[in-house]
């Protein structure tokens, strides 16, 4: 049956509605393969269509006839499976569908049900909508068929179970025992579900009865929707702070498509991790997309430790630079500096000064590779924060791509937990795996890495915090107190008109980094972020 409930052989079927507000006691006269006149008709279906087809897929869910109301839409197939699972592996019965006031061809609705386990019936509402759209072959006025019709949290592949928990439920703490709750932390929702499936038995719980999403995507953790028996929830304490959390939560939500990551450099810890999405992915641990200028904390790096060049030597930054044919140039209004230092190219993201740079000896392909790996622990698959993350990767590209590698484009891959780690790393000289979980809980072990010398770490933080107070940070920066330093990033993305914007920092024992899709230059959209995050954990 898959993760999240134990599976079962289930009986019952559709309740059949009799009376009530619903719309059971609707006079259907269509024919289910419709009649010549409706075959004719092409366009947008009128309004009269509109409250037809709704009205009568309505009344068809309502008395339990799963094959005539998938038949009333443009995927019937799918929507057999889906609304009959509704009924049979859900347990859901006594449906009544309240429509709202249609907008256009969209009809809003509430539904009304009862949810059945071992003597237990409990009341189910939730709201969703539909649209009504016209049949390609049939010129009929169908539902056009998704899964949320059925209910809103579903997506493709998604299905709805009510059974016993085979995770016991947690009340997932901070690192100071608050109570975590998606209520108050919206973004910690698919976090929360993972941890319960992962840790639900090792807290010491017991499991009770649930009506699940349950996700087509095996990594992805069943979404309890109604509570049927409660279970007896065990205590699951992680490093997160309910502070720097709240702070993380508000900034993304300045921001669509954005995700921001923090954690304490000194130990790994995180101590936030919010995402404002459509799509609820956890972007900011599972994205993979090129991390623009921020890599050049790994490039400076590389660079020093090759003895290529120095914060203080040279780093020349013309308008643009030639690599294996490519032509590479800086940001718009970027003036040149012929005789600019590391520090000086760093502090103004100039991309030509790196990539001339990495032309020189000894560096090869794989030179970047291994220092991501080497000393700042990436691309390896092997970190372990406590649920699904992606570790990076920057792999060992020849051609345009070593280039494009070193400014973070062309084959990089990051995330904002990768680019906080990169900070703490570089502003400690040590590599601490990030986790979201301590390790003592089930004894997993932890990634390591070798980590920078004392000498790269002190150049690569003064460089940060130049750039964080007079280079292209200094005005997200600005009026945040303590150490403090920064980089910032805008990465070019195939199809898009606008840039990815990225930005990370630390601020004393504090980094984060922050990433919103088309959000333009790094300080426009991701640095305000990151700035929020930091301030809040003063």
């Amino acid at each position: 049956m898959g993760k999240g409930v134990k599976a079962a052989v289930i009986g019952g079927v559709f309740a059949v509605m009799v009376g009530g507000a619903g719309y059971g006691a609707y006079n259907v006269v269509s024919t289910v393969n419709g009649d010549s006149a409706d075959a004719a008709r092409t366009g947008p279906p009128s309004a009269e269509e509109v409250e037809k087809a709704s009205a009568e897929f309505f009344a068809a869910w309502e008395k339990g006839d799963p094959r005539r109301a998938a038949s009333l839409t443009n995927a019937s197939a799918a929507a057999t499976r889906l609304l009959t699972d509704y009924a049979e592996e859900a347990r859901i019965k006594d449906v009544t569908v309240t429509p709202g006031a249609r907008t256009g061809r969209t009809v809003p609705y509430t539904v009304r049900a009862k949810v059945s386990f071992g003597g237990v019936t409990k009341p189910l509402t939730y709201r969703s909508k539909l649209t009504v759209v016209r049949g390609e072959t049939t010129g009929r006025a169908l539902v056009d068929w998704q899964p949320s019709v059925v209910h809103p949290e579903l997506k493709k592949g998604d299905t709805l179970v009510t059974e016993e928990s085979v995770t016991p439920p947690i009340e997932a703490v901070d690192r100071d025992g608050k109570v975590l709750t998606k209520a108050k932390y919206p973004s910690l929702g698919p976090v929360l579900d993972t941890l319960r499936e992962k840790y639900g038995e090792q807290a010491g719980g017991e499991p009770g009865v649930e009506l699940v999403v349950r996700h087509a995507s095996a990594e992805v953790a069943d979404t309890p929707l109604l509570t049927l028996t409660e279970g007896e929830p065990g205590t699951l304490r992680t490093t997160l702070s309910a502070g720097v959390q709240t702070a993380a939560e508000r900034a993304v939500k300045e921001f669509d498509e954005s995700s921001v990551v923090a954690l304490k450099p000194s130990t790994g810890e995180v101590l936030a991790v919010a995402n404002h999405r459509a799509d609820g992915f956890n972007a900011a641990f599972q994205g993979r997309v090129a991390p623009g200028s921020t890599m050049k904390i790994i490039t400076a790096a590389m660079l020093i430790d090759n003895d290529v060049t120095s914060m203080n030597d040279a780093a020349p930054c013309p308008d643009t630079a030639v690599w294996q044919g490519q032509v590479f140039k800086n940001l718009t209004g970027m003036e040149p500096n012929e005789s600019a230092t590391l520090a000086n190219s760093f502090l103004r993201s100039c991309n030509t000064a790196f990539i001339k740079l990495v032309d020189e000896k000894p560096l090869t392909d794989a030179s970047l590779t291994e220092e991501a790996q080497e000393r700042f622990g990436l691309g390896r698959d092997d970190w372990k924060t406590g649920i699904v993350s992606f570790d990076g990767s920057v792999p060992a590209s020849g051609g345009p791509d070593r280039a494009a590698n070193a400014i973070g484009q062309g084959q990089v891959q990051m995330n904002p937990l990768n680019m906080a780690s990169v900070t703490a790393t570089a502003v400690t000289g040590t590599f601490r795996q990030p986790y979201l979980v301590s390790p003592d809980l089930d004894d997993r072990e932890i990634a390591t890495a070798k980590g920078l010398s004392p000498d790269t770490s002190a150049q690569l933080k003064q460089m940060m915090r130049l750039t964080a107070t007079e280079g292209t940070g200094a005005k997200a920066m600005a009026g945040l107190s303590g150490d403090i330093g920064a980089k910032t990033g805008s990465a070019e993305v195939d199809g898009q008109k606008t840039s990815n914007s990225w930005f990370t920092g630390f601020r004393d024992d504090l980094a984060a980094a922050a990433m919103t899709e088309e959000g333009g230059h790094g300080g426009d959209a991701a640095g305000p972020i990151v700035a929020d995050v930091l301030r809040a954990g003063g």
